[in-house]
């Protein structure tokens, strides 16, 4: 027991470097992760409930969160969550927050029901040298977490979903 705790921190690999330019080594990166995610959450509430931006994130969130609370080690963080590493996620979550508090400020949710875009469609031809960025197809793994976004889980498929993502991992 002694061994145990004493011995498992002093054995824990430590990260030399990220081998990113300008990307610093965090050592208590999980504990920074956990209070990024938990703040997030907490932002994320003045966002109204049925909003698709709210919905990822806290979904992507939680998901982050659970694997931090989880996990003692920055490695197995990173493995389980496959989105780079922990100086990574912590960039990002930095960044997540402070388009929270922009999206909060711009509101776009806020547009009337009523309201109506002018469309203008433009038949002009595009010069050849001009490239048509055209993005490929999207895998169906998006359109199936689109659909589960928009239509929002019945008890049954929260279950049966959340089993799912666990088996996978």
């Amino acid at each position: 027991m002694f061994l145990r705790a004493i011995g498992r921190p002093l054995l824990a690999r430590v990260k030399q470097t990220t081998g990113i330019v300008g990307l610093d080594v965090v050592p208590n990166a999980r504990e920074v992760l956990i209070d990024l995610y938990s703040k997030t959450l907490k932002e994320i509430q003045t966002v109204p409930e049925d909003e698709g931006y709210r919905k990822a994130v806290e979904s992507f969130t939680k998901h982050r969160l659970k694997v931090c609370q989880e996990e003692e080690d920055w490695e197995a963080i990173e493995k389980r969550l496959g989105c780079g590493q922990v100086e990574e996620l912590i960039e990002e979550a930095r960044d997540e927050l402070t388009l929270i508090g922009k999206m909060i400020e711009w509101d776009p949710w806020g547009i009337p029901d009523d309201f109506e875009c002018e469309v203008i469609e433009n038949d002009a031809p595009v010069p050849k040298h001009i490239p048509l960025h055209r993005p490929g197809p999207l895998p169906e793994e998006f359109y199936k977490t689109l659909e589960a976004l928009t239509s929002g889980p019945k008890k049954d498929e929260a279950a049966v979903t959340s089993s799912e993502s666990q088996s996978k991992e």
